[in-house]
């Protein structure tokens, strides 16, 4: 059965979405869930699956018409920028990797890859993408991971096991750290930012299914989470250590200018693949 696109899936797949991103969508969930390449179904169709995958294969993409992200009913999100290309693995109540988190593991890389011994934090961890791209790619540092969601740890833990690296992942509120007796090389963190104003431009996927605690922070209080990560990183970082953020553009002026307050001697704004200002790095005073 090669016309696939006959099924109902499809028709309300491409209903939604449309069909560029309908056919991603399909492609997405034959690799990574069925491990057939797009070359390899496009060629044969739905003759390249087994009889009984078949009602699998419609039913996830009939919960994808109906609005939930893809990667929720496939379990796995792809990650990964110059350096390398991992599946991380997501569920509901768990933040979705993007690809513009990938660009800031470059930075890190391109800044510290070859470098051993050296320990680093990300701060606010959810699925552990940023923690487990780093290790990957620079396998002699030390990497802890935080997060103040059980869900986001436990995913997080499963991630770092079926990758078969050493994480250590660990709970702790950002908004209440009470320790500074660690000392950090690089302390990174992708906190929630976007601001409650901005729910009316988000997609209707993101808003009914992503976890608006790992998104969304008042529009009074746009640095909540920024300000005690920076004072912790001012605290705890070695002489010459950085801080990395993922930013909201609209706010990437006021982070900076909070670093600068907060100690840091070298504040740098970056702009992702979409020309956004995405990425901030800054350095304590040696």
């Amino acid at each position: 059965m090669k016309d696939w696109r006959n099924s109902r899936a499809w028709r309300m797949l491409v209903s939604r979405y449309g069909e560029s991103e309908a056919r991603a969508i399909v492609h997405y969930v034959m690799e990574t869930c069925f491990n057939i390449k797009k070359e390899d179904f496009l060629a044969d169709g739905l003759d390249s699956l087994r009889p009984e995958q078949v009602p699998r294969l419609a039913a996830m993409l009939l919960k994808t018409a109906e609005g939930t992200p893809v990667q929720y009913v496939t379990g796995q999100a792809d990650f990964g920028g110059r350096h390398g290309y991992t599946y991380i693995g997501v569920r509901p109540g768990v933040l979705i990797p993007r690809p513009e988190t990938a660009e800031l593991c470059d930075w890190i890389i391109d800044d510290y890859g070859g470098r051993n011994g050296l320990d680093l934090l990300d701060a606010c961890t959810g699925s552990g993408c940023i923690a487990i791209m780093l290790k990957l790619q620079m396998p002699e540092c030390r990497l802890w991971a935080w997060d103040n969601s059980l869900a986001a740890l436990e995913v997080a833990r499963r991630n770092a096991s079926a990758k078969g690296i050493d994480i250590v992942v660990e709970y702790q509120d950002v908004l209440d750290i009470r320790t500074a007796e660690r000392r950090w090389d690089v302390i990174v963190s992708n906190p929630p930012y976007v601001l409650d104003s901005e729910k009316k431009d988000i997609e209707e996927h993101v808003l009914k299914h992503e976890p608006a605690e790992a998104l969304f922070v008042p529009d009074g209080d746009p640095l909540r989470f920024y300000t005690p990560i920076a004072r912790y990183a001012a605290k705890t970082l070695r002489p010459g250590g950085a801080l990395y953020f993922e930013l909201n553009p609209l706010t990437a002026d006021k982070t900076a200018e909070m670093a600068r307050r907060e100690g840091f001697a070298e504040v740098e704004i970056r702009e992702d693949c979409y020309g956004k200002r995405r990425m901030m790095k800054a350095v304590k005073a040696g």
